[in-house]
């Protein structure tokens, strides 16, 4: 049977609250993608760690998760280890000149305390952010000029950085995008639909048939996107899980979604 939808959703500032964390409001949502016989697929920069708690929290423990911004998979059933390309990349990043590292402050330089305080979670969620397998997410201090030099020579080692939310993130250069391309090519959905709310999402909402920018009040401002012109990417109502609610529902109600037959009316 085909599956009829498969969403794909960003976590902090999108599903979760940027500030509490809760993702209450949107169940009314993630309900109704269940009684469709859809699916949803979790697609953060958190860790496997991170991620596999708040899959099982959701009920959504059946599907595979994305991790660290695209860099891995959490598949159903998998338990999260560290691992992964990590103590490569914090050498690589060890390496560059300290005019420029000094700026970047990673998790990887951080106790979980410190975590725990730039990004608002408990210490035991703060524990499992700081487990990183794949990338690195950290905080920059330098300016624009700085920045450019410092991902400039990254770059030429292989180790794109991205700007989520409130954290630039080093990775080996896979994407979400990549990740859900991987997954659509494996379920086949007949329908997707992206939500996300920062710059490192955009590829994702470009990729699926609707995509769902969250605003964030919280985090840098999002200008128009191609697909908005065609009604291909829309923004939600409102931040966070009450505009993720809102926006996927109309979403579902726009494309016809239903759980029966190739056709959707």
């Amino acid at each position: 049977m085909t599956l009829p939808l498969l969403v794909f959703s960003d976590l902090d500032g999108t599903l979760l609250d940027h500030h509490s964390y809760d993702w209450s409001p949107a169940k009314p949502a993630l309900d109704r993608v269940r009684a469709l016989g859809g699916g949803v697929v979790l697609a953060s920069s958190k860790t496997g760690a991170e991620i596999a708690v708040l899959r099982d929290e959701m009920g959504l423990a059946d599907w595979p998760a994305i991790v660290e911004n695209g860099a891995g998979l959490l598949e159903p059933g998998d338990s999260p280890d560290a691992g992964g390309d990590y103590g490569k990349l914090r050498e690589t990043l060890d390496a560059l000149p300290m005019a420029l590292r000094g700026y970047f402050r990673g998790f990887g330089d951080m106790s979980a305390t410190e975590i725990a305080d730039v990004t608002g979670l408990p210490d035991d969620a703060a524990r499992r952010a700081g487990a990183r397998a794949f990338s690195e997410p950290g905080l920059w201090s330098g300016d624009a000029e700085a920045r450019a030099a410092f991902c400039d020579m990254l770059e030429k080692q292989g180790v794109t950085a991205r700007m989520g939310g409130r954290f630039l993130t080093l990775s080996y250069g896979r994407t979400k995008a990549d990740a859900m391309a991987e997954l659509v090519a494996r379920f086949a959905p007949r329908h997707t639909i992206a939500l996300g709310d920062a710059p490192n999402d955009v590829e994702m909402l470009e990729a699926a048939d609707q995509g769902i920018l969250i605003p964030n009040p919280d985090a840098p401002d999002i200008g128009p996107l191609i697909g908005e012109a065609t009604g291909a990417i829309r923004r939600a109502p409102e931040p966070g899980p009450v505009g993720w609610n809102l926006a996927l529902g109309q979403a579902i109600d726009d494309l016809k979604i239903s759980s029966g037959g190739p056709a959707d009316g």
